[in-house]
């Protein structure tokens, strides 16, 4: 469902019905009269929906977590919130950038378009921006031929399933997370899809290694054993994003996670 969209056409419906009242429906009532149902409620809702959009659309936008590919980060029932003038303003609906601020940094978690389906949004972490060399072999991560710094600190216990994945302080850029392996997942990656640019990318028994084409990322689950990512479908091209996380606000499941992340 694209949320978007029909807010925005919400937006039309009230705002045409609103000012349509204001500039001549009004003045051809009765003084006495009372205003139309579909007058009230139109012109009623309008100013609610028109702050909704602007915040939703160039401000901050709520997104719920719905898989455990980002644990230890985030987890499944996380509600998060995105930035959404971080990477820039961008058109709603459209998507498209009309004003350029930031670029997408390695380390940043970011939410996206999935580019197998549009409809669908994805969050993950940044891994390689634009013309870097990835290397992601026997489970250490290397770029442009420097091994990620990562220290290997107590197991991680994953509390519905109760089983044990090693657990790692990685630093990526400028900030530091933890990320999880799964002593028993082979290294390679099975079935990659035949993404754009998948020249860029050459697969092995270790794993995978992809140069960034420009205008596009490459991004990675925290939960390394357990994420579909850019290791399987490619790239993220600029245009998919959608804005930078940077907030829990809610866990009906754990109070206590409501801002532990940033």
């Amino acid at each position: 469902m694209n949320f978007a969209l029909i807010l925005l056409i919400l937006l039309l419906l009230s705002g045409a019905i609103w000012a349509a009242d204001a500039l001549f429906l009004r003045k051809r009532r009765a003084a006495d009269a009372k205003e139309p149902w579909w007058v009230e409620y139109g012109a009623s809702f309008f100013p609610v929906i028109l702050i909704v959009f602007v915040l939703r659309s160039f401000i901050v936008e709520p997104f719920k977590i719905p898989s455990g590919s980002m644990i230890p980060t985030l987890l499944v029932g996380d509600f998060i919130l995105v930035n959404k003038y971080t990477y820039g303003i961008r058109l709603p609906v459209a998507n498209l950038k009309v004003i350029d601020l930031n670029e997408p940094q390695r380390g940043d978690v970011m939410v996206f378009r999935y580019p197998e389906d549009p409809s669908l949004d994805y969050i993950k972490r940044v891994v390689g921006v634009p013309g870097d060399i990835v290397a992601y072999q026997n489970k250490r991560l290397t770029i442009n031929g420097k091994p990620v710094p990562v220290e290997q600190v107590a197991d991680y216990l994953h509390p519905e399933r109760l089983y044990y994945s090693e657990q790692y302080v990685e630093k990526l850029g400028e900030g530091e997370h933890r990320m999880l392996n799964d002593q028993d997942a082979p290294p390679f990656i099975p079935h990659p899809a035949q993404f754009p640019h998948r020249d860029n990318c050459s697969y092995n028994s270790a794993g995978v290694i992809c140069t960034v084409p420009p205008g596009e990322y490459f991004v990675m689950g925290d939960n390394r054993d357990n994420s579909r990512d850019s290791r399987f479908w490619g790239f993220v091209p600029d245009e998919n994003i959608v804005g930078k996380a940077f907030f829990i606000w809610l866990n009906f499941g754990d109070f206590k996670r409501i801002g532990s992340f940033r």
